[in-house]
């Protein structure tokens, strides 16, 4: 049975094993086939691919953060996973490198919140967290926990420190235009565990019926976050506006304790997905 993990980040953005570490631990937990998405960037292509075992397949890729704008208000968070895109096209490009721009820059206000208020930690330590890769708020709860303030990346995150207290938002990209700019760079878009409400607000499936009709591929179904309502919630509407479906562990290393292939998509759908791309190949 191929076996094939479509979402799993590396210490290019908020992992904690490097690309190359990546790679090496997806051949050794039996994967075929696994994709390499970073939060906003693509750092972690080339070393990922310079580590290649043989027999694994590497689907490039990244997982954009994105907004809808049209909930009242109050906009809500999500997340596309882009992948096979060319990572040279302008527009994309330039999106990326705005995204994680802001992203230090949002670090940083973080950090400059919790000094003032005598939280011992600093900037070059959290710095030092990302070793080179894009730097974002798990690497503020890694020295959080150093500190003894926190135990897990999940308390981190509540509403006491990063959840709220010291929140910063961040830029994200407007939701049709990721698609759009995804799909004008070759690639395929899949929407990130849709209906994830453990992690807060989502979207309603009015929304991924208009992404559909703007080019939107495929919704990840199979994820630690949806329960088994939220999956089959998932699996029928992709059936009724003729998505893919994918699972993926949606892997970060000890940030998490899901491991590489605990959920995985389906060979068809992982073909359809390489069909319709024209950014980047495959490798392996």
């Amino acid at each position: 049975m191929t076996r094939i993990d479509l979402h799993c980040h590396s210490t290019a953005s908020d992992g904690t094993l490097t690309p190359a570490e990546l790679v090496k631990a997806g051949a050794a937990a039996g994967l075929d086939v696994m994709a390499i998405t970073d939060h906003d960037t693509t750092g972690g292509w080339q070393a990922a691919a310079d580590a290649l075992p043989d027999g694994l397949r590497l689907v490039r890729g990244a997982e954009l953060s994105c907004r809808w704008h049209g909930a009242d208000d109050w906009p809500i968070a999500l997340h596309l996973l882009a992948y096979l895109f060319d990572p040279a096209e302008p527009r994309l490009a330039g999106d990326l490198a705005r995204m994680r721009t802001d992203r230090e820059q949002r670090a940083e206000k973080i950090v400059r919140k919790l000094a003032a208020d005598g939280v011992p930690i600093t900037w070059d330590e959290v710095y030092g967290y990302a070793q080179g890769g894009s730097v974002g708020r798990p690497h503020i709860a890694q020295a959080l926990i150093r500190a003894g303030l926190v135990r897990t990346t999940n308390e981190a995150f509540a509403s006491r420190w990063l959840g709220a207290r010291y929140f910063v938002p961040k830029a994200d990209l407007d939701v049709f235009e990721a698609v759009r700019a995804v799909r004008a760079a070759g690639g395929v878009a899949v929407f990130a565990h849709p209906r994830a409400t453990v992690r807060g607000r989502v979207v309603p499936d009015r929304l991924i019926v208009e992404l559909a009709e703007a080019g939107l591929f495929g919704l990840e179904a199979d994820h630690e976050d949806h329960s088994p309502v939220e999956r089959e919630h998932v699996r029928a509407l992709a059936g009724d506006l003729g998505l893919v479906v994918t699972g993926s562990s949606d892997f970060h290393g000890t940030h998490k304790t899901v491991q590489l292939g605990d959920y995985t998509t389906d060979p068809e759908a992982y073909e359809k997905i390489v069909s319709a791309a024209t950014g980047v190949s495959v490798l392996g």
